[in-house]
């Protein structure tokens, strides 16, 4: 689905949450404000045995990839 700007809308939060994925997995970091959302990121990045340092902070999570040696 797209916005009037041609941007991709998120449809949920579960969808939002494999994009994020995604991110990572291409050596981008992530942030997700909701615990539900973080909650699905770290599932997912567990199932994909993909690691992250995870910043919490007030406002929500940063998921920054470890740089496998």
């Amino acid at each position: 689905m797209m916005d009037i700007t041609g941007k991709s809308m998120v449809l949920n939060r579960k969808e939002m949450a494999l994009q994020k994925v995604e991110k990572i997995k291409n050596g981008l970091s992530a942030f997700a404000e909701s615990k539900e959302v973080s909650d699905l990121i770290r599932k997912e990045l567990k199932k994909q045995e993909i690691h992250v340092y995870e910043d919490k902070t007030e406002v929500g999570s940063w998921f920054i990839p470890v740089k496998e040696a």
